[in-house]
């Protein structure tokens, strides 16, 4: 959720309903558990609420109705929420038995800094929220009373284990899930929605339809790609490519690992030292493998010789297989990987250059997005905050900002700022799409650097005859194309378009006797460039159907002695719909109509 989005939450009855929800919870959970219970923080999310407890026991979902019953009963018994206020050590008192409270409440007395001298700030005021027999530590804001909560929109979703304050250094805490709705139609959507989201789950749909697979003998965050998810990946980084050709790109390779000290002199190694894996020593030379693009493509800018103003805009493209050192705990399915390949794309212009380099980038990606079915979107524009990670050069910083500010004014795409997301060598405006289930991803990106050109020697020859250092524009359309599987599968929940289905259709033979017709029909359609496997099993023609539909196989042919005398197939459709007798001309006619739409 960006700044601004957030800002506008945190001032809605929506967040004010979910804040006083997790207080009500927090009450029932202590009076589940009478003197024996330690509450941390309970705050609002996207979606609902939280709240973490260290209790005598683990919770069970069986926990979770009672817990809810209970919640109803407060909520009917419309207590006031009550504000008041008190001093560190009048807050102190009052927690005296809850630990984290204590140290929470800790944390707003820390040491602050007057005229060079650490003193305790005792005099700051805290605040309290009192509803019914429960007060907790709270800034707000909450409802009037619990009666404005729908009892019928309230749902406890889950528990799960959670560290205090994040940190897998400290206790870990039972945290229960809960979501609040203004009403209960509001309350069947999300469910719904979550219910859908589980379908789709990408790591369950990938195994279903035989696309990847990770396995223990080759490591964590390592995927492996069956010839059906080869095939995927080869249609989406083809199609890619050929856009990118049109656009004026060059695509290069620059392969797997390089020294340590190119890292070292763009930047990088400071910054995403931790993201890499352990390095690899040889004759004296450290190699690491490489976690991202940009070093080398500007790099081999460099070694391609001198450049002048008029050969300006270069455009690399590379579909690399980076390598990223990421927790284990971290990853998830084909959208959290070690393993990642990115579409990565790296424009070496001059300042004057930057509008029209970022409209030309902003078409191919609206452009592909749209061949996705991407089309709510928005764009994020990533600023710097006051974090030290950032490369100090506010001029540069100030420039780039200014740059991408008013190409994406100029573009009329609706984007919002917020801080701290910059690369630490530039700004970006990330795209962030809409699936069909309303969840934002970060797709594209386009990020302006006027650092790293800087740091690793490259220059053009300038119209004025003076060497100048050139702007890169760091683009990606896809992000990579593991992640961008993964949001594809859900997106289409494996019901892939026509054009990119792995298998676009099936041939189904009635008896054996249909095999060597069906055999000529493969041939034929393949020479029309369609990818059709025949079914060669023994189960019946029903079963082999349904399985087809299980596939998510957009097309499966029914072949059998009437079809075979008339030179025609019986059409089916993965969503159960029968299109009858089609001849074989017809149905190549259908299938290339379907690719060319994009359905």
């Amino acid at each position: 959720m960006s700044d601004q989005t957030q800002e506008t939450y945190q001032n809605s009855r929506l967040y004010r309903l979910r804040h006083s929800t997790a207080h009500i919870l927090a009450q029932a959970v202590m009076e589940m558990f009478p003197g024996e219970s330690q509450i941390a923080i309970g705050p609002p999310i996207e979606n609902g609420f939280y709240y973490d407890f260290d209790l005598p026991r683990a919770l069970t979902l069986e926990d979770l109705p009672v817990l809810e019953k209970r919640m109803c009963e407060i909520i009917a018994g419309q207590h006031k929420f009550i504000r008041t206020e008190s001093n560190i050590e009048q807050a102190r008192k009052q927690f005296a038995h809850q630990k984290y409270k204590l140290e929470l409440i800790e944390t707003i007395s820390q040491t602050h800094t007057v005229e060079g001298t650490a003193e305790k700030n005792e005099s700051d005021v805290i605040s309290f929220y009192t509803h019914d027999t429960f007060t907790d530590l709270c800034r707000g804001p909450h409802l009037d009373h619990t009666g404005e909560i729908n009892p019928k929109a309230l749902k406890l979703l889950s528990v799960a284990g959670a560290y205090w304050r994040g940190d897998s250094n400290n206790i870990m805490l039972q945290r229960i899930y809960g979501t609040i709705w203004s009403t209960p139609k509001e309350l069947r959507q999300y469910l719904w929605t979550v219910e859908e989201a589980k379908k789709r789950d990408h790591r369950k749909l990938g195994s279903q339809l035989g696309l990847f697979h990770f396995s223990s003998d080759i490591g964590p965050g390592l995927p492996l790609f069956t010839p059906a998810g080869e095939t995927l990946r080869h249609l989406m980084e083809s199609y890619v490519r050929d856009v990118q050709t049109r656009y004026g790109y060059q695509h290069v390779w620059t392969g797997h690992i390089a020294k340590e000290d190119l890292y070292k002199k763009s930047g990088h190694y400071e910054n995403y030292r931790d993201a890499m894996f352990p390095a690899m020593t040889d004759e004296n030379m450290t190699f690491r493998l490489k976690p991202m693009n940009c070093p080398s493509h500007m790099t081999l800018f460099k070694e391609m010789g001198k450049h002048s103003y008029r050969d300006l805009p270069i455009r690399f493209a590379e579909f690399a297989t980076l390598y990223r050192y990421e927790k284990s705990g971290e990853l998830t399915g084909l959208t959290r990987v070690r393993s990642v390949t990115q579409d990565d794309c790296h424009i070496f212009c001059t300042p004057n250059q930057i509008q029209d380099e970022f409209a030309l980038a902003l078409d191919l990606i609206q452009e592909v997005l749209g061949r996705y079915r991407f089309t709510d979107y928005r764009v994020r524009l990533s600023l710097r905050d006051d974090d030290g990670k950032y490369v100090q050069d506010d001029e540069k910083w100030r420039i780039a900002q200014s740059a991408l500010k008013t190409a994406l004014d100029n573009s009329g795409l609706d984007y919002y700022t917020e801080a701290g997301e910059a690369a630490f060598y530039g700004p970006k405006a990330d795209f962030m799409a809409r699936d069909v289930l309303g969840r934002e991803w970060q797709l594209s990106t386009i990020q302006v650097d006027f650092i790293q050109p800087s740091k690793l020697s490259l220059t053009y020859h300038g119209e004025d005859g003076q060497e100048h250092t050139p702007v890169v524009l760091h683009r990606a359309v896809t992000g990579s194309t593991e992640r961008f599987l993964g949001v594809l599968i859900e997106q289409y929940a494996g019901a892939f378009p026509l054009w990119l289905a792995p298998v676009q259709a099936i041939l189904i033979p009635i008896t054996d006797r249909n095999l060597e017709y069906c055999q000529q029909l493969r041939t034929t359609l393949q020479d029309n460039g369609l990818r059709v496997n025949i079914d060669t099993g023994n189960e019946r023609m029903n079963s082999k159907i349904r399985k087809a539909q299980v596939q998510k196989v957009p097309f499966m042919l029914i072949v059998g002695d009437k079809e075979e005398q008339s030179k025609s197939v019986s059409v089916r459709l993965r969503s159960g719909k029968n299109m009858g007798a089609q001849t074989i001309d017809e149905f190549i006619s259908i299938t290339n109509q379907q690719i060319s739409s994009g359905d």
